[in-house]
């Protein structure tokens, strides 16, 4: 029987050759520096690695990860969907908390401060907002203003209350599991309508983070507007009638 760990960490990954094993390889030498900082060091870690759809040698690279490090795991979806990779992550996962984490961050300092309020019952899901007040964006100028344009939408459309959907997140398994398994939109929107379901449902704090990208988006943003715009619809149909468009 595999024994369950305390913290998974849930990574969707596309096309990301060039920075896959080191920022994995940081990431598992870096939560040394979250135990300390929680005071735990007997708190155990899995990095699941949802791979999805990529051309180039993303998969040969994860699954060598796999291979070498017992904390690493990963699957392989075979089409490019970066919300159904994601959800079928946080179902795998095992972890009494689930993160979901951006392989071009990979930031230790929301892992620390999430885990502090889910482990001490003050949250159950920690939402990392890149635009509530005390944050810190160094994304290209469109990246930001599509996050602003888009939580607008969401404020307008589904009533969000929150000034973040899409990134960074943490959470109680148990209670959030149910949440995911009601969510019916995939790929781009899949993370937002998680978030804004979650917050019709449990417990959800917001905290201000610092982000700077590694590298240029692996999927250009004009080519998701026609997707995203669709996922919007379906979204807001979905959760303004409980029916699935």
């Amino acid at each position: 029987m595999t024994r369950d760990v305390d913290v998974s960490i849930v990574i969707p990954v596309y096309n990301e050759e060039g920075i896959l094993r080191e920022a994995v390889t940081e990431l598992l030498a870096g939560l040394e520096t979250v135990r300390a900082a929680l005071d735990a060091p007997e708190l155990t870690f899995e990095v699941i690695i949802a791979e999805n759809g990529s051309r180039d040698a993303t998969v040969e690279l994860a699954q060598h990860l796999a291979s070498e490090r017992s904390e690493v795991k990963m699957f392989s979806l075979g089409e490019p969907n970066y919300g159904k990779a994601l959800r079928r992550g946080i179902l795998e996962a095992r972890g009494t908390w689930v993160i979901c984490e951006e392989i071009d961050l990979c930031d230790l300092d929301f892992h620390h401060r999430a885990l502090e309020l889910l482990r001490h019952g003050d949250a159950d899901m920690v939402v990392g907002s890149k635009a509530m007040k005390g944050s810190s964006d160094h994304r290209p100028m469109m990246r930001r203003i599509a996050t602003r344009v888009l939580n607008g939408m969401f404020r307008v459309a589904v009533d969000f209350r929150g000034t973040d959907t899409h990134g960074l997140k943490a959470f109680h398994r148990a209670t959030v599991t149910p949440v995911v398994e009601k969510c019916v939109i995939d790929r781009d929107l899949f993370a937002s309508e998680l978030v804004i379901r979650a917050g019709q449902a449990v417990r959800v704090v917001e905290i201000p983070i610092r982000i700077a990208e590694k590298r240029a988006p692996a999927i250009n943003l004009a080519k998701r507007i026609p997707n995203v715009l669709k996922g919007m619809v379906k979204l807001t149909y979905a959760i303004r009638t409980g029916r699935k468009l």
